[in-house]
């Protein structure tokens, strides 16, 4: 599998992806397409693919000495063989490579293979959004890691 840079015709199969797993952020079709437009703050995505296909992708947000990681989906078929840790390290890796001195993200109190992940790749607990997330109503944990 090659991890590379998302393009623009690779959001079919990204939304294809996000729809199949419960726990992702189901965003609509316009907020990945503006990842390729330009726009401040700019967007980070990468893609996990093999034969053309994609088997994971991550989505992060650039601001200015902060990264922020968005959303990350691993294929189901695929989840629990490291795919997602080195979407993660590809990502903080261009972060640190552009002078980032944190990264941060949200998730669902009850994801807990995601949470591992984090705490795994040094992100530590550091908040709680009380009822952040709906459907159903969760709490959102903070994480944070310092680069430098």
């Amino acid at each position: 599998m090659v991890i590379r840079h998302a393009t623009p015709a690779d959001i079919p199969a990204i939304l294809d992806l996000a729809h199949r797993a419960v726990r992702a952020a189901h965003w609509p079709v316009e907020q990945y397409q503006r990842i390729f437009a330009n726009e401040t703050p700019r967007r980070v995505a990468l893609v996990s693919d093999e034969q053309s296909s994609v088997q994971a992708f991550l989505v992060g947000r650039v601001l200015n000495d902060e990264w922020e990681l968005e959303n990350i989906v691993v294929s189901d078929l695929l989840r629990q063989q490291g795919l997602g840790k080195r979407l993660l390290d590809e990502f903080l890796g261009a972060a640190k490579t552009e002078g980032a001195k944190t990264a941060f993200l949200e998730v669902r109190e009850s994801n807990a293979a995601a949470r591992r992940l984090y705490e795994k790749s040094g992100f530590v607990e550091n908040g709680r959004r009380q009822r952040y997330y709906t459907a159903p109503a969760e709490d959102a944990i903070l994480y944070h890691k310092f680069l430098t």
